[in-house]
């Protein structure tokens, strides 16, 4: 049932992070019904294919519109635990269905707000994606190759990153809080906020003269040659990351290239020519070789997998971290529990949550 069993949330359907939130509370036992246009819902009802992350949860369709349905709302924030959404500033309120109006409702409510820019400061109401997040806050300059521009990281780093896995840290430290107080309160989740916390450690290099502000110029940007990727015989990757003295040695020794004359480790000036080296060398055999030849050394080295080959590599599949079953392949619950595990939602077939039953079990009746 998962650690979450009996944590009742509402979702108010949004995009990116907070669905993915959604989707993993759902994981981890917790019981969402997600609040979606009644269109969607009549969609997927008929058979339709479910919004990306809406999976593990019934949908209930609601026109936030109408005073029928916030009264819908209303009733349903009145027997959760959390809420959560993710509007511009102001629209929950402009709705009547704002913090102050729903904690007045239900005063134990977790108000989960999950926004880009955060409910105040200069850009609030603006809109942005998760690569104009993290462009603000400093972490996308930092990704990069040397005289080469910025590389948006998928949307990983902003929207799952910093989005998704701080606000569920907000709700659940504030359920934890709620023990003691008896009360809920507001979390206030910001793209901008999560991202920028994730880029601490190079924040602190920073600050103490070990990381530069040019790309591609340090040891975990792809400046340093023993923390790169590289391209193979047969034109796959490895990556190679072996900082630490000892996995640089195995590594060194894994390519035939101990004992031989080349600069020290950390000697930067001498980067891009130990970076031809290995370059040269990786080039020589193809990329499933490397990965037999090193796989049981702790040289740091491993092979660059599609999806489809990520989900039949021993290790990925003895933990279920990406499971395949027929034609789907999908990540596996994270993290792990001793007693109560969570449950991939993802799965085909896993059975959907009826709503009929999910509203019964609130005790909240549509009309």
């Amino acid at each position: 049932m998962g650690p979450l069993n009996g944590v009742r949330v509402v979702e108010f359907a949004g995009i990116g992070p907070g669905p993915m939130a959604a989707m993993l509370l759902a994981d981890l036992g917790a019981d969402v019904i997600r609040l979606d246009r009644p269109a969607t819902a009549d969609a997927v009802r008929a058979g339709a294919p479910r919004p990306h992350m809406a999976s593990g949860r019934p949908i209930l369709g609601v026109d936030l519109k109408t005073e029928e349905g916030v009264a819908t709302a209303r009733r349903l924030v009145t027997a959760a635990d959390v809420l959560l959404e993710g509007f511009r500033p102001g629209a929950m309120e402009r709705l009547g269905l704002g913090p102050d109006d729903c904690l007045g409702l239900n005063p134990r409510l977790v108000y989960a707000r999950m926004t880009g820019w955060g409910q105040e400061g200069p850009l609030a109401h603006r809109a942005g994606h998760d690569m104009n997040y993290i462009s603000l806050n400093g972490t996308l300059h930092s990704i990069g190759r040397r005289g080469e521009a910025p590389v948006p990281p998928v949307n990983l780093l902003g929207d799952f990153g910093g989005g998704t896995m701080f606000v569920v840290t907000g709700i659940l430290s504030a359920l934890v809080e709620r023990q003691s107080s008896g009360r809920g309160q507001v979390v206030d989740a910001a793209m901008v906020d999560g991202s920028a916390f994730l880029a601490s450690m190079i924040y602190e290099d920073r600050q103490r003269g070990s990381w530069t502000d040019e790309r591609g110029t340090n040891y975990l940007d792809t400046g340093a040659p023993w923390y790169d990727v590289y391209e193979c015989a047969d034109g796959g990757y490895v990556s190679v990351g072996c900082i630490e003295p000892q996995f640089y040695a195995a590594f060194l020794r894994g390519i035939g290239l101990a004992g031989a004359e080349l600069p020290d480790q950390w000697d930067r000036d001498r980067w891009p020519e130990l970076r031809e080296r290995f370059a040269e060398v990786l080039r020589t055999r193809t990329r499933d070789e490397w990965a037999d030849l090193l796989g049981d050394t702790e040289a740091c080295v491993q092979p660059i997998l599609s999806m489809p080959e990520a989900a039949d590599h021993p290790h990925v599949k003895a933990r279920g971290s990406v499971i395949r079953k027929g034609d789907h392949l999908y990540p596996g619950p994270a993290p792990r529990f001793s007693r109560t595990p969570g449950a991939a939602t993802r799965d085909p077939d896993y059975p959907e949550p009826s709503l009929e039953d999910a509203l019964k079990a609130w005790g909240v009746e549509v009309e």
